[in-house]
């Protein structure tokens, strides 16, 4: 059972809200000052929070900020009258979940806390995840404060709770192997093998006996059985890279082991039946690939449960002197080199450079500046020698406005769970001037509404 703090001088408005909450199976807990909520919370864990903003003799923003000083994570949401809206907005911004407005909605007041509690538990589950990859794994590369990254661990936590198949959806280099031995590894096949193979990298002729094995002499030099890849993957998890590369012919036989479990080694007269999971990716719009006849319909349903989406480098670059810094780390104590990191100006370089390549060609670019350089820190002209740097490396005034109105426009739809009349009043627009902001920059307020569990 799920437990609740509701802070509030007006035992009245404690009362009501107790009730509603206690109603939905909530546990609920009250306090009518900051003095006594700052103590249950040091003695109790709290999986939400709801505060008045206006105490007396305290103010709920800085109650806020006690609470998550001992709760970290604690969704938060501010209950305020309708008068000090921006001071809801600035609650928002140091760290609220989010706001009500009173007299508030009973509705209303339920959606925001089942919101609340999801954004909590998937804020949980993620740390888990990452714990999890950090310790069984060693991976510390996955390192990230993109919102986007954040969504896609948010997804593999969730994936890693069922046995259906993933599809890894991304641009080469983004690191699809990556995210599908995360996801082998939070899941209950994590103590099976995890068996990848990139389907573009063996000769159609030589994928059969690869995935299938064969029996000896089932043909001229089938020596001795040979398991293939797929028995090798029994009870954990196999991985498909780039499945958009197999020939029609391979597709229908795949398609068998998805459908029925089971499979006829090259030359052999009876199946042998497996028990795994099966991730695929690709770099290709597999649904383009259907329209054009290049891949089976019926293979793409199968393979197509969860998918996946990897954004590039460009589109998550807050994370780029992250992973700079960690690739230079790596590399310098490989070549024993004592580089301690980057100037500001090469910093700046791989800021504006748009990494086609994505990790791959960054870590790929940092690799050869450490074993180039000559000096402790690595400077703009070992960083991309063949792409100079922009002149003056600025925007126009008319690409860093219209940046700034749509990152704004995003943050602003993040905040609101896609509650388009919320994002208006926040902004300070009438909504159809927003709709058409939205529409500008294609910002879809469905994509960022989430369900209640």
């Amino acid at each position: 059972m799920e437990t609740i703090l509701v802070v509030d001088d007006d035992p009245s408005i404690l009362k009501v809200i107790r009730m509603r909450l206690e109603a939905q199976g909530y546990r609920v807990t009250t306090a009518i000052e900051a003095k006594k909520a700052i103590s249950l919370a040091a003695e109790n864990t709290f999986d939400a929070a709801l505060l008045d903003l206006k105490l007396k003799g305290e103010n709920g923003i800085r109650l806020m900020q006690d609470l998550h000083q001992i709760h970290p994570e604690m969704p938060v949401i501010i209950l305020t009258a309708y008068g000090t809206i921006k001071s809801a907005v600035d609650a928002i911004k140091k760290g609220a979940y989010s706001y009500l407005t009173k007299p508030f909605d009973h509705e209303e007041l339920l959606l925001q806390t089942r919101n609340g509690l999801e954004r909590s538990r998937l804020t949980k589950e993620v740390k888990n995840l990452k714990k999890i990859v950090k310790e069984r794994y060693g991976f510390e590369n996955i390192i990230t404060k993109s919102e986007k990254m954040e969504t896609v661990l948010d997804q593999v936590a969730h994936a890693a709770e069922s046995d259906a198949n993933v599809f890894i959806e991304g641009e080469s280099g983004t690191g699809k192997e990556l995210i599908a031995r995360t996801l082998h590894l939070a899941s209950l096949r994590k103590d099976g093998p995890f068996v990848a193979i990139n389907c573009a990298a063996i000769p159609e002729t030589l994928l059969e006996s690869e995935l299938f094995g064969y029996q000896k002499g089932a043909f001229t030099d089938a020596a001795r059985n040979k398991k293939g890849l797929f028995l090798q993957a029994h009870l954990g998890t196999f991985f498909l890279d780039e499945i958009s590369e197999i020939a029609p012919s391979m597709q229908a036989k795949f398609l068998r082991v998805l459908q029925e479990k089971e499979f006829y080694p090259i030359g052999a007269q009876k199946t042998i039946t497996v028990n795994t999971r099966f991730i695929a990716s690709s770099n290709r719009n597999l649904e383009a690939e259907v329209k054009k006849g290049a891949f089976r319909e019926d293979l793409f349903y199968r393979i197509h449960v969860i998918v996946i989406q990897l954004p590039p480098l460009r589109q998550r670059k807050d994370d780029i002197p992250l992973l700079a810094n960690y690739f230079l780390n790596k590399y310098a104590r490989e070549t024993q080199k004592d580089i301690t990191g980057f100037t500001p100006s090469a910093i700046q370089k791989l800021m504006l450079h748009d990494w086609p390549g994505n990790v791959r060609e960054l870590e790929n670019t940092v690799e050869c500046a450490v074993a180039l350089a000559s000096r402790n820190i690595i400077s703009e002209d070992a960083i991309l020698p063949d792409h100079p740097s922009p002149e003056g490396g600025l925007q126009s005034l008319k690409d860093a406005k219209e940046n700034f109105e749509k990152n704004y426009l995003i943050q602003l739809i993040e905040i609101t769970r896609g509650n388009v009349s919320q994002a208006a009043k926040l902004a300070g627009k009438y909504r159809a001037d927003l709709y058409q902001l939205l529409k500008k920059y294609d910002i879809k307020a469905a994509d960022y509404r989430r369900p209640p569990r």
